[in-house]
């Protein structure tokens, strides 16, 4: 395709928030929303899946089909990470969400363990899709100085699911309201439910202009930038915007895209590698896992579990609203830093207590709400990290690329290993687990804080030249 100039990004950077970026993020954030309900629940009903007549799950296998989830959310990012660069954002925004519903209401009808898993990977599948999709999006939608606000804002509503979750299984797998065979069914097809009213809302969230001014589909792009700037109250872009020189593609091949990643910027993947893996395990591990330690090491009723996951999830959502403006203030590579870091060595500290048994259930319940308070805005600042360091042409498959790699390398097997660690009824058994999460986060600090890139207020361009620029 022939050269052209175009000055889109410059747009979009200099819009002022308006209805269309609380727009963008409620109907495209949800998905946060989505895998945290889908996480709550698998937690909160593991006592209500080991009583089960049918389907009498052991700890092991609790663990395991949280692994399925995993493993199917690792294949669904690379697969729909690569068709989201190629065929455009907004395809694959339906077709993940779509292949989530399916999974979810599946789940609702499984009969033994092999059917919980499938459905559940095919669950996974879905909302690792949309990871892609999703986050690749809004990057490209939000004007820079917001960019990393708005970010760890969307990621830390993962925790309006996890309340929505344990709300709903405290009423739920309440044998006194409802069988507890069917109550876990049921809780399985809240997602669906909300998933199924999203798609609707998506109807009005237009394709990346970015995207497509990349894919030489300038006429769409400006279009839908007049509309954009109509409803921002913008006029037409001035004069003394600086213009991006690109040749547009069609699609990036595979093999520039990895030279790109591990070559080009290979010290940037490592940083982005070493926080995705570190968060991965650490969320996945511990959180996963929360209801197993509750019920066999505190007593507490597998019906009660909400009672104890609704603060929990209270302090994960108030931990990225409190410090994401300080993200753009006082930049990245601090407050990434920082928020590993402190995380780890609270962990660390809050595992040692929980293996001399010097903290109750509630307390243990506290001292992890303010572990999750850092931790839930460290994890939100990774995605932030790996969708908004690489070129727009790859964007959604870098995204793909890091997390499928952390989930593999720190989160698909964190469940399965502390679940068998629990299952050993050894609280130093459980130490174990909890001091490599511990290790992992202050790694991944050191490795933030030695390399990482300073992309707070920066347009995207500027943070990442595309790999179709002509611009020196």
């Amino acid at each position: 395709m022939a050269p052209v100039e175009t000055v889109i990004p410059a747009r979009l950077d200099r819009l002022a928030w308006s209805w269309f970026h609380t727009l963008v993020v409620l109907a495209l954030g949800v998905t946060w929303i989505l895998d945290g309900l889908e996480v709550t629940l698998a937690g909160s009903v593991a006592g209500a899946l080991k009583a089960s007549p049918r389907l009498q799950f052991s700890d092991a296998d609790v663990g395991l089909a949280s692994t399925a989830y995993l493993v199917g959310a690792v294949a669904g990012a690379l697969l729909f990470g690569w068709m989201t660069d190629r065929l455009g954002r907004r395809l694959m925004f339906f077709a993940t969400l779509g292949l989530y519903l399916v999974g979810g209401a599946a789940t609702a009808l499984s009969w033994d363990l092999p059917s919980f898993c499938l459905f559940r990977l095919l669950t996974g599948a879905g909302i690792g899709g949309e990871y892609s999709a999703i986050n690749s999006t809004i990057q490209e939608m939000i004007p820079a100085r917001y960019r990393g606000r708005t970010d760890l804002a969307i990621n830390g509503s993962f925790w309006i699911g996890g309340a929505l979750g344990a709300a709903s299984s405290l009423a739920l797998l309440d044998p006194a309201i409802i069988d507890p065979e069917t109550g876990w069914r049921l809780a399985f097809m809240i997602g669906s439910l909300i998933g199924l009213a999203v798609l609707v809302m998506r109807r009005f969230i237009p394709e990346s202009p970015r995207w497509l001014v990349i894919h030489g589909r300038l006429d769409d792009a400006d279009r839908i930038m007049d509309e954009i700037e109509a409803s921002a109250g913008a006029g037409k872009a001035p004069e003394t915007l600086k213009p991006l020189r690109i040749r547009p593609r069609r699609f990036t091949p595979l093999r520039e895209v990895f030279h790109t990643l591990f070559v080009v910027y290979r010290q940037r993947s490592l940083v982005g590698l070493a926080l995705m893996a570190a968060q991965a395990f650490f969320y996945n591990a511990i959180f996963f896992t929360y209801a197993l330690v509750l019920t066999r090491f505190y007593g507490v009723p597998a019906n009660h579990i909400g009672w104890f996951i609704l603060p929990f999830a209270l302090a994960n959502f108030m931990g990225p609203l409190a410090l994401g403006p300080l993200f753009d203030s006082l930049g990245r590579k601090p407050m990434i830093s920082f928020t590993y870091a402190i995380s780890g060595a609270l962990l660390a500290l809050s595992g040692v207590l929980f293996a001399f048994e010097l903290v109750s259930a509630a307390q243990l319940t506290i001292a992890w709400m303010v572990i999750f308070f850092f931790a839930s805005a460290a994890a939100g600042a990774a995605y932030l990290t790996v969708s908004e360091t690489f070129p727009v042409e790859i964007r959604a498959l870098a995204i793909a690329v890091f997390y499928a790699a952390g989930t593999a390398i720190g989160g698909a097997g964190a469940p399965y290993l502390l679940g068998v660690l629990i299952a050993t009824g050894s609280r130093m058994s459980v130490l174990i687990g909890y001091l490599i999460g511990a290790a992992l986060m202050l790694a991944a600090a050191l490795a933030q804080w030695l390399y990482g890139i300073a992309a707070e207020g920066r347009p995207l361009e500027a943070v990442a030249q595309p790999l179709s620029s002509l611009t020196e």
